[in-house]
């Protein structure tokens, strides 16, 4: 049994290896980054979310978007930032929803795209458990 998210909270999917974000926009969507190459409800990680330098911001379901990986409300930030106007969160979101945007594991990453849209800070706790192969 879930918690139903409100506007603005930050959704937070365990993906094997790494921790997708997303930003609840209501009526069970979210809006996030996917790389170009993700196929619309997927819902399994993908190594190119990692290296691609290119992201979509795409508005779906919640439920879509997790896929059968658990996922949480975590605005974590909330304790160090005061997070926007819902209103202004949700309009801007949806404003981004179709455009290409840069992508960096460690600069512009889905965590980076969601705390600047709820807080105004572009920020990311995550880190690359290990160096991923140029090979792959």
């Amino acid at each position: 049994n879930r918690t139903q998210p409100k506007l603005g909270d930050l959704i937070e999917i365990s993906r094997f290896g790494y921790e997708h974000w997303a930003i609840y926009v209501g009526n069970g969507y979210v809006v996030h980054l996917a790389p170009p190459s993700e196929v619309a409800g997927a819902g399994v990680s993908s190594i190119m979310s990692i290296v691609a330098e290119r992201a979509i911001v795409k508005k779906e379901l919640l439920s879509v978007v997790a896929g059968g990986d658990k996922y949480r409300i975590n605005n974590k930030h909330d304790d160090k930032y005061d997070p926007l106007p819902l209103n202004k969160i949700v309009k801007e979101a949806e404003k981004m929803v179709g455009k290409e945007v840069p992508y960096s594991l460690t600069s512009d990453n889905c965590e980076h795209f969601v705390n600047a849209l709820r807080y105004g800070v572009s920020r990311s706790d995550q880190v690359c458990p290990q160096p991923v192969s140029p090979s792959l």
